[in-house]
C-alpha cells in the first residue's frame, strides 16, 4: 500500500529552498516538499532552532540541509545563493520566500529603523533572493522552468490595527509576486 503522498504526486529529484524553514509555516513547506521527495535546504537566524529541526529530520529520513541566514543582510542572502548552487549543481527548481518578522505597536510609535529593518527582512530580501536565484530557476528540472513562491499574509489586503509595517510589507509582497508573474 501506498501513502497519500505517493499517489498524488512526486518532487523525485527536485531542488527547493525554503527561507525561514525552522518553525510554523516555513517548517511545514520544507517538511511538505522533502516529503514529497524534494532535495530541500533551508535557513533560519536562529542556530539553535535550525539545528533541533535538522536533527528531527534526519531522524525522518527527510533530504534537508540547512544553514544559519539572516535574510535581512544582502551578504548573507547571496552566501546562502551561492551554497544553494554548489549544493544543488546550478538549479534550483523551487524558491519559496517565506522568512519574515512582525512589530505590533500602534503606527505612532514605529521609528525609521522599524521601517527599513521590516522592509529589508519581508520585502526587500524576497525580491533580491528573485533575482539571484533566476539563473539557477532557468535550469529548473520540473515544469519547464522553476517556481517562486512568496507568502504573504491576509494582512497585506486588509488593516489590522498595531499591524501596519507588516501589512505594508505584505501588500508589497502581493504586488511583487503579480508583478514578477508577467516577466
Amino acid at each position: 500500500m501506498t501513502s497519500g503522498r505517493e499517489k498524488r504526486w512526486s518532487l523525485a529529484g527536485a531542488t527547493a529552498l525554503v527561507t525561514g524553514g525552522s518553525k510554523g509555516i516555513g517548517r511545514a513547506i520544507v517538511e511538505e516538499l522533502a516529503g514529497f521527495g524534494a532535495r530541500v535546504h533551508t535557513c533560519s537566524r536562529n542556530a539553535a532552532e535550525l539545528e533541533e529541526c535538522r536533527r528531527q529530520w534526519e531522524e525522518e529520513e527527510l533530504a534537508v540541509t540547512v544553514s544559519v541566514c539572516d535574510v535581512s543582510v544582502r551578504a548573507a542572502r547571496e552566501k546562502l545563493m551561492e551554497m544553494v548552487r554548489e549544493s544543488f549543481d546550478g538549479k534550483l527548481d523551487i524558491l519559496v520566500n517565506n522568512a519574515g518578522q512582525l512589530f505590533s505597536k500602534v503606527a505612532r510609535e514605529l521609528t525609521e529603523n522599524s521601517y527599513w529593518h521590516l522592509m529589508e527582512t519581508n520585502l526587500w530580501s524576497s525580491f533580491h533572493l528573485s533575482q539571484l536565484a533566476h539563473p539557477l530557476l532557468l535550469n529548473a528540472s520540473i515544469c519547464g522552468g522553476g517556481s517562486i513562491i512568496n507568502i504573504s499574509s491576509i494582512a497585506g489586503s486588509l488593516g489590522f490595527p498595531c499591524f501596519t509595517l507588516y501589512s505594508i510589507t505584505k501588500g508589497g509582497m502581493n504586488q511583487l509576486t503579480r508583478s514578477l508573474a508577467t516577466e
